[in-house]
């Protein structure tokens, strides 16, 4: 893989794209915290598109525009270095329908053999566990899922359906209850923290992004920034719900300019810490 050039923090210097985000070490950030880790990643285009229509008109998807190899490769090594990986409902119908792909692939793809021995080598499961974040529990668990020793954990309302709820927890396991109406971010982590997760990683969208936002447990946002102007609506951007009162400040950590992905246009891999 060719290499990225880091423009911060200073000195600019050339790094391998390979093992780029497992020098973060995120792992590492709980150890030191004492207590979850929570951070997040997204892709979007230079006009803020995370998601755009489908080829059929209805849902909304990753732009195949923005989506290319290097970053999927980042994708996954932030994702290989998670106790669990933060999904949602809507994933979970779009996986059983053939419209999304697994989140993590490292366990049977070649061109992840490293990090499958990375987790190996760290003594994790071959796999981080999924939960799932759904009021409605509309949704199917895919038995691929569930295979690898992997689990699948549900965080609902007290207001979810008790029969549903019973259907669930028979088939995939654990279902736990972190808010009333809707799931809270704080109820949510400290579930996660009760179950023994330390390292969380949300790969889900917008909404989710704002209930990590709005509760304040945000740690760490990575964002690729692809050079290329979609337009289009309705879209995604990488936050969607009420205004953020106070608004969320978040301190540069890296930024690496990639200038062979995207055919050449290039992209930049930035990462941000909320301070504290």
């Amino acid at each position: 893989m060719n290499d990225v050039t880091q423009l911060y923090p200073l000195p600019p210097q050339e790094l391998p794209l390979q093992g780029l985000y497992l020098g973060h070490d995120v792992r590492q950030k709980a150890v030191q915290r004492g207590r979850p880790w929570v951070y997040a990643n997204f892709v979007a285009s230079l006009d803020g598109r995370i998601a755009v229509p489908g080829a059929t008109g209805s849902g909304l998807v990753v732009p195949k525009q923005v989506a290319n190899s290097r970053d999927w490769r980042l994708f996954q090594e932030l994702a290989v270095q998670a106790d669990v990986v933060i999904s949602s409902g809507r994933y979970l119908r779009d996986y059983a329908s053939g419209h999304a792909q697994e989140i993590l692939r490292v366990y049977d793809d070649p061109q992840f053999a490293d990090l499958a021995q990375w987790r190996v080598q760290h003594g994790l499961s071959a796999q981080p566990d999924i939960a799932v974040i759904s009021a409605s529990l509309d949704f199917p668990i895919p038995e691929t899922l569930l295979t690898g020793g992997r689990r699948v954990v549900i965080f609902t309302t007290e207001q979810a359906d008790p029969q549903r709820v019973r259907e669930l927890e028979a088939h995939a396991g654990q279902v736990v209850t972190a808010g009333e109406a809707s799931v809270t971010g704080d109820r949510l982590v400290q579930a996660m923290a009760e179950l023994g997760y330390r390292a969380i990683y949300s790969a889900s969208g917008p909404k989710v992004l704002h209930l990590l936002l709005a509760a304040g447990i945000l740690d760490r946002l990575y964002l690729t920034l692809a050079n290329r102007l979609l337009g289009g609506d309705p879209f995604s951007s990488i936050v969607e719900g009420p205004l953020l009162a106070p608004a969320v400040g978040m301190r540069l950590h890296s930024a690496y300019h990639d200038a062979v992905g995207l055919d050449g246009l290039g992209q930049l891999f930035l990462c941000y810490d909320r301070p504290g």
